[in-house]
Formats: structure tokens, sequence, C-alpha cells
């Protein structure tokens, strides 16, 4: 069979990225991943060099506003990203594109501009207007379609979003409450949306991307496995007694991980673009085993809270920009080196942040550094190797 020779098509010369009929503007995912890589390259070597006392410039980068940035940013820009791109296909009907698509990306780039120099009060009102601005056309396409199955995720967003108003009131003294909590409850959020959206995907990559492979997926299994996440996910964010905590998170780390066994990860070790799926997804479990150890004080919590936000969501983000960017600018599932570096990049990342909080205090700085180094490199080969297609127009010449 003759392969068609597939060539980059020359971008109009009069399609400026500041024009509305610029690639960037054909659909969601091309300026939302592009914005969040850039951001997740530059914001942690910001926050490590203040923490360390490196670079003083800007107090407002602080715990809180690494914590923060990390979720409200980075996340929320590449699940933004991803739904306007899936609630298309999901529904046959266009999601934001053009200048609404720019002005939603370019609302979320001043939002961070306003949380790192803006007062406080000003930044929470645009850092908190840009998750509903994006919500409603997700919401608005998935009802007019009648999509029921994919709603739930409307309900989850509007969870993120008062969890991001929790977050600021805190903040700005307005309640008195650790800000940690808030952003601690959106990161289970997300990881609810990890593993929902995940136990439909990924079994699915594997059955098509590994020959030979064919998932075992229970219904009633995966019920399970999501009812039990979010029940211990209840039970970290809540004043309940230690033991019963540890026990729920438990349970939850071992029926998702009975779960996960079943999708055969042992088999897809060489598809760089399956494999990297499933090793974030592994971080899921053992990110609630480690949850269980906190709880009843065997571990500092904050290495279970890196292992499910490096380990599970920069991976999961990482393997699905990659994956979906290929598929969305027309071009083959196949990865090279680039993606293998970046996640091999991102997952050493999280070993060393996971190690920085288990560690000695002696090699705490050095595992954080190297964290940061594996983190920033990986998003920055992402927008080096990934850039050019996002802001091309699709090699198959179609729409997107």
């Amino acid at each position: 069979m003759t392969l068609l020779s597939i060539e980059e098509p020359e971008t109009k010369s009069d399609s400026a990225i500041w024009h509305k009929q610029h690639p960037v503007w054909g659909l969601g995912f091309r300026p939302f991943y592009l914005l969040a890589a850039c951001f997740s390259a530059l914001s942690l070597p910001l926050w490590i060099a203040q923490y360390l006392g490196w670079f003083s410039a800007w107090p407002q980068v602080t715990a809180a506003w690494h914590m923060h940035e990390m979720i409200f940013g980075v996340v929320i820009a590449v699940i933004i990203g991803f739904l306007f791109t899936a609630g298309r296909n999901w529904t046959g009907l266009p999601t934001p594109t053009n200048l609404h698509l720019a002005g939603l990306a370019c609302w979320w780039l001043i939002g961070r501009v306003a949380m790192l120099a803006a007062p406080p009060s000003l930044a929470a009102l645009v850092d908190l207007s840009f998750l509903p601005l994006a919500a409603w056309p997700i919401y608005r396409v998935l009802k007019q379609s009648g999509n029921k199955r994919n709603m739930f995720l409307i309900m989850l967003l509007a969870l993120l979003t008062v969890a991001n108003a929790i977050f600021h009131a805190a903040v700005l003294n307005l309640i008195t409450l650790n800000p940690a909590l808030p952003i601690h409850a959106a990161i289970l959020i997300v990881v609810v949306i990890e593993s929902v959206i995940g136990a439909r995907v990924i079994p699915m990559f594997t059955q098509n991307g590994v020959p030979g492979v064919i998932p075992v997926a229970y219904p009633w299994l995966n019920r399970s496995a999501i009812t039990a996440v979010v029940i211990a996910s209840l039970a970290s964010i809540s004043p309940l007694p230690s033991a019963l905590t540890a026990s729920l998170c438990a349970g939850a780390g071992c029926t998702v991980l009975a779960r996960f066994a079943l999708w055969q990860p042992h088999r897809t070790l060489g598809t760089p673009l399956v494999w990297i799926l499933h090793l974030s997804y592994a971080w899921i479990p053992l990110g609630f085993f480690m949850l269980a150890l906190s709880a009843i004080g065997l571990i500092p919590s904050s290495a279970a809270w890196h292992a499910l936000t490096v380990g599970s969501m920069a991976g999961l983000i990482l393997g699905m920009m990659t994956r979906t960017t290929l598929g969305h600018t027309g071009r083959l599932l196949k990865t090279g080196h680039a993606e293998l570096a970046m996640y091999l990049l991102i997952q050493t990342g999280a070993v060393a942040r996971v190690t920085a909080s288990l560690g000695a205090p002696a090699l705490y700085q050095v595992s954080l550094i190297v964290a940061m180094l594996c983190w920033s490199s990986a998003f920055l080969l992402f927008v080096i190797a990934y850039g050019p297609y996002l802001l091309r127009a699709r090699v198959d010449g179609r729409e997107g």
C-alpha cells in the first residue's frame, strides 16, 4: 500500500496570529495547550527561585500562588482546551473558535498576569470569571444536543469554581481558612475527572494502539472505582477520624488499582503514546495509598498531593496533549524522540518531587531543583516540538 506524503501547509501571509482566521483560533486545544505549556514551563522556576530565596521581585509569588496557578492556571487551561475540542466531537455542534476563542484565551492570560501583579481583590475578580465564561459554551452544546452523559463535567467545573472562590476568600481574609484546603479540594475534583475520562479512553487507546491487547473493563468495577474515589476525596478534606479517612483512601487505592490492572498496562511498554497514559494513571491509586498513610501520620501529606499532581495530572496532561494535538492536526499517532523525552522527564520529575517530600531534609533542595528542571524541560520541549503544529493549519486540510 502506498503511503501519501503529508506536507505542512503554508499559512497565508495575511493570517497573522492576531487575525481571527489564524489556525491557532481554529479549535480550543490549540491556544490553551500552547498557553498552558508555556506558563507551566515558566511559572515553576519562578516559584522555586522565590521559594529558595534566589529571587524576590514579586511578593505575590507565594506558596498559595504556586498551588493556585498550577491548578487554576495550568490544569484548567488544559481541561478547557480538551473540552472545547471533545465537546465538538461529542455533540457535532460548534464550540468557541475565532474571536470567541481568542477572547477566552486572552482572558485566561490576563488572569495569570493579574494573579502575578494586580491587587489581590482585582486578581480574584478576573481569575474567578474565567471558568464560568469558558464552561458556558460547553454547557450550551451539551444541553442543545441532549448529551446527558457528559453533563456531569459541568457540575465538576462548577465545583471547581466554588473551590476557587473559597481560595480567594481565604487569601483576602474574608473567611478564616487555610487556602490549601480549597486547592486540595480542586485537586481531588480533577482526579475525579481523570478517573472518569481515563476509564473511557485509556482502554480504547490501548486496544487501538497496541496490537493484540484487549483491556478488560467491568461496568460495575468502573462504578465502584469512581464511587470510592469520590468518597475518599470527600473524606480527605473533611474532619473525619484519621483511621476512617485512611481506610477510605486505602479502599479507593485498591479499587482503582484493581480496575487499572485489567487494562494490561505491562503490555504497553513498546508504545510510548499509550504507556504514558497508563503510567500516569497509576499515580492515582498510589496517591490515595499515600493519602491513607498521611492521614495516620506516617508520611507528609505533601508526598500524596504531589503524587496526584505531578505524577498523575502532569503525566496525563502531556500524554493527552501530545495525542490530541497529533490527531486533531491530521498527523499520525506516532511518537519520536521528543515525545519519549517529555514523558520520561515528567515521570522523573514526579519521582523527584515525591522523594523531596519523603527523603532526608539534606536532600530536599536538590530533589526540588531536579523536579523543577524535569517539569520545565518537559513542557518547554512540548512548546518547541508541538508549537509549530498548534500554530499551523491541519495537514489534511480539514477544519480544526
